[in-house]
């Protein structure tokens, strides 16, 4: 669209009027000048003004913190319900965040709301910050009319998302710091430590066991080729990010989690109260159940969960309920999910069922974090006391050896 600054003659009475207006060409702005009685004099158009907003192209694909977007959501469905246009509203937030990048983003989207385009089509120019089941329920909102609702229903489900993935990164800091610090001391024994204590058998005639010659083989690769270490090291984790990108790595690291002793009944927890709770928000919003199976497909992590949805689709297109192609799957979808989803069918309140069954596998997954550490506390302990077993062992044998000889 541009915009011309014109001059027009009222065709009724004569008089001269003029102004500035958008209009997609000089056809179609006589076009609109004509149909509103006026006959179009003369025409200029102006220069479009500058954005003060400039989008990094790597900002496009970069993300931002949940807990931003969940106030987002929340504050603007309350500026929105108080008579707030949301160009205003948005622009509003976006002078409040802290987050730099956030405040770029959303400068951005009023720039595109003021010059005509909806919110859900400024937030869908950043699919890594604003995904498909953010801009579609905005989408939903605008065209019934019911935003304001809309954006608390999201609020609430970005907030029990955000609770959730903190309750399980919560429990997974401890087991992490621990595993890092046991890494961090071997490297520290191995290549300062142990060379001056494998200095003095060398130096007798002694038969060294396997253990103890495996040890100081290890420390001898890492003290004589630390910079190869460092960068196979390197190489190894960014070889595992890059496999875990492509289907392969995606559907392997799937299927690992979800057979992992602990992590295991973990992921399909979450995973199960994901697929509640963002699936009965879609239902709630309006949104029809074939474009809401493919927008929870889209947004659970786990490749085999994507995989049952995405069938769910074709069979609820046929006329299968949901809770029997589900129920093909009980080692993902336990039987619990299956008979209330069920139950929501036959009684039409399938939203309303699916939400209490987020409550409580979300409720599963605190009580699970809650006792993570007295899980695997002892996990980590015999972990921890077999390394440092075969350490002693390989270490002591060789002495007893010289030992025996001396007798």
């Amino acid at each position: 669209m541009s915009k011309f600054l014109y001059t027009a003659k009222n065709i009724t009475t004569g008089e001269n009027a003029g102004g500035e207006q958008e209009a997609k060409d000089e056809k179609t702005l006589a076009q609109d000048l004509r149909e509103r009685g006026f006959l179009l004099t003369s025409h200029k158009e102006l220069e479009a003004k500058k954005s003060l907003v400039t989008i990094k192209f790597f900002d496009r694909f970069s993300g931002v913190p949940l807990k931003e977007k969940m106030v987002f959501a929340r504050n603007l469905a309350v500026m929105v319900s108080s008579g707030l246009t949301v160009s205003r509203a948005v622009h509003n937030l976006s002078v409040q965040t802290k987050n730099k990048r956030f405040k770029t983003i959303l400068l951005s989207v009023f720039d595109d709301v003021q010059s005509g385009k909806t919110l859900s089509e400024g937030l869908a120019r950043y699919p890594n910050v604003f995904d498909e089941l953010f801009v579609n329920m905005v989408g939903v909102g605008e065209m019934s009319g019911t935003l304001e609702g809309i954006l608390e229903i999201l609020a609430i489900q970005l907030e029990k998302e955000h609770d959730l993935s903190s309750k399980v990164k919560g429990a997974l800091i401890y087991p992490a710091v621990i595993v890092v610090a046991m890494i961090g001391i071997a490297v520290l024994m191995l290549t300062y430590i142990l060379p001056k204590i494998t200095g003095v058998f060398k130096d007798m005639d002694v038969k060294l066991p396997a253990t103890t010659l495996f040890i100081m083989k290890i420390s001898d690769l890492l003290r004589e080729n630390a910079i190869l270490v460092i960068i196979f090291t390197i190489a190894m984790i960014i070889g595992v990010k890059m496999f875990a990108g492509t289907t392969a790595g995606k559907r392997f690291f799937s299927l690992l989690f979800l057979y992992m002793p602990i992590v295991g009944n973990i992921v399909i927890k979450v995973n199960c109260a994901r697929f509640a709770r963002i699936y009965s928000s879609l239902l709630k919003s309006g949104i029809s159940v074939v474009v809401g199976l493919g927008i929870v497909s889209k947004t659970l992590s786990n490749v085999y969960y994507k995989d049952v949805l995405a069938e769910a689709i074709g069979e609820v297109q046929k006329g299968v309920d949901l809770s029997k192609v589900i129920a093909k799957y009980p080692h993902i979808f336990p039987i619990l999910v299956t008979q209330i989803l069920e139950v929501g069918e036959e009684t039409g309140k399938t939203e309303t069922v699916l939400q209490r069954l987020a409550e409580f596998y979300e409720e599963e997954v605190s009580q699970i974090t809650k006792n993570m550490s007295s899980i695997i506390e002892p996990i980590l302990m015999l972990v921890i006391g077999g390394g440092v077993g075969f350490f002693a062992v390989a270490m002591l044998q060789p002495m007893y050896s010289v030992l025996e000889n001396i007798k």
